[in-house]
C-alpha cells in the first residue's frame, strides 16, 4: 500500500509540474505579452496601467525579464515561487526606476510572508497593490469554511437518501427521492440561490441575503452563511444522491445480497454488512472530488451572496487581468485537485480489495 501512495503521489506531482507550466502559458504566452507592431510588452503594460509612458513600461519589461524566451520566464516563475530567486516586483530599487507604486512590507511586519525571497512567494497584485499572499489566504480560508461545512452536510445526506432510495428499487420512496433529485440538481445556483432570498430575506426576513463575512447589520456569521450553504447542499446533494442510489440498487440486485436475505440474514445487517459498502466504492471518488468543486467552483453562489470567498476572487481577477493572482489561484485551485484525486485513489483502493496495490 505504502509503494502504490508513492507512486500515485510522484505521478501526481508530474501533473502539478505540468500544470503549473499550463498556467504559466495561459497567462503569460499564449495573451501576446509582445506587441510586434509597437515592441510593446503587454504584461508590463496592464501592471503599470494604460496611462504609463512607455519608457516607463520598457524599463519595467526588462527588469522582470518580459522579454527572454518562455522557457527561462518559466523557470524565473518557479524560481521566484520556491523561492530560489528573488521577486523583481519585490525589489525597491525596480519599483524606483519604473516609477511604480506599491505598498511593499519592508521591514517584513505584514500578517504574511514577505520580503524579495522566500518559499511561496505568489507574487504581487498590481490591482489590489499588495503580496497575493496578503490576501489569497484569507480568500480560501473563508471558502474552505464555507465548502467545510457544506461538505459536513452533503457526505450523510446523500448517503442517507441515496441508500434508502437504492434499497427498494422503484418503491414510492425511490420515485419520490429521485423526483426531487432530479429537479434540484436540474436548478441552477443562482436560480436556487434567488428564490431562497425571495422566501427567507424579502418574504420572511428571517436570514440576511448577503454574506460578506462581518459582525455588521446585527447578523451572525453563522447566519450569513445559511443561505450560501443551502444552496450548495441543494444542487451538489442531489447530484451525489443519484450517484449513491444507483449504486446501491444496483448491489442490492446482486445475486450475494439475495441469498444473503434468503438465509434469513435481516434487511439491516445485509445493508450494513455487505452492501453499503459494496455500493460506496465508486459514489467515494465523486464525493471526494467534490472538495475540489466546493474550494474553486463555487463562484456563482459566492457571487449572489457577496461572499468573499477564492473563486470569487479569481472571477474579479480575471475581470481586471491580474495575472499574478490568477496564476497563483490557479495554481492553488490545481494543488487541490491533486491531492483530492490521491486521497480519492487511495479511499478507492481500500473499498475495493479487487484492485492490486503494486
Amino acid at each position: 500500500m505504502l509503494i502504490y501512495a508513492i507512486k500515485r503521489l510522484l505521478s501526481l506531482i508530474v501533473t502539478l509540474v505540468v500544470g503549473t507550466f499550463l498556467v504559466f502559458t495561459v497567462a503569460e504566452i499564449l495573451p501576446p505579452h509582445l506587441d510586434k507592431n509597437y515592441n510593446e510588452c503587454k504584461v508590463a503594460r496592464i501592471k503599470l496601467g494604460q496611462f504609463a509612458l512607455q519608457s516607463q513600461v520598457d524599463v519595467l519589461c526588462d527588469k522582470l525579464h518580459l522579454r527572454d524566451p518562455a522557457l527561462e520566464r518559466y523557470v524565473l516563475w518557479l524560481g521566484i515561487l520556491t523561492g530560489i530567486a528573488a521577486d523583481p516586483l519585490q525589489d525597491p530599487e525596480v519599483l524606483k526606476s519604473a516609477n511604480l507604486q506599491l505598498d511593499i512590507d519592508k521591514d517584513c511586519t505584514g500578517k504574511y510572508f514577505c520580503g524579495k525571497q522566500y518559499f511561496g512567494n505568489l507574487g504581487f497584485s498590481i490591482t489590489n497593490n499588495t503580496p497575493v499572499n496578503n490576501m489569497i489566504w484569507d480568500r480560501l480560508g473563508n471558502t474552505a469554511i464555507l465548502a467545510g461545512v457544506a461538505f459536513a452536510l452533503i457526505v450523510p445526506l446523500s448517503i442517507l437518501f441515496g441508500v434508502l432510495a437504492g434499497m427498494r428499487e422503484g418503491s414510492l420512496l425511490d420515485r419520490s427521492i429521485s423526483f426531487f433529485g432530479i429537479v434540484a440538481a436540474s436548478i441552477p445556483e443562482y436560480a436556487s440561490g434567488v428564490f431562497l432570498v425571495t422566501i427567507f430575506v424579502a418574504g420572511l426576513g428571517i436570514l440576511p441575503g448577503s454574506a460578506p463575512m462581518t459582525e455588521g447589520a446585527g447578523w451572525s456569521i453563522w447566519q450569513q452563511m445559511v443561505l450560501p450553504v443551502t444552496v450548495l447542499v441543494i444542487y451538489d446533494g442531489a447530484y451525489m444522491v443519484r450517484m449513491v442510489r444507483g449504486a446501491m440498487a444496483e448491489v442490492m440486485n446482486s445475486a450475494y445480497i439475495r441469498t444473503a436475505i434468503l438465509k434469513g440474514l435481516s434487511m439491516r445487517a445485509t445493508v450494513m454488512r455487505h452492501a453499503l459498502r459494496n455500493a460506496m466504492i465508486a459514489p467515494f471518488t465523486v464525493l471526494i472530488l467534490q472538495i475540489n468543486w466546493l474550494i474553486s467552483g463555487v463562484v456563482v453562489t459566492e457571487s449572489v451572496f457577496a461572499y468573499p470567498g477564492f473563486g470569487r476572487m479569481l472571477l474579479d481577477a480575471s475581470l481586471r487581468k491580474d495575472i499574478q493572482l490568477i496564476e497563483a489561484a490557479t495554481l492553488i485551485a490545481l494543488g487541490v485537485a491533486v491531492i483530492t484525486q490521491l486521497i480519492s485513489d487511495l479511499g478507492y483502493a481500500l473499498l475495493n480489495p479487487r484492485i492490486r496495490l503494486r
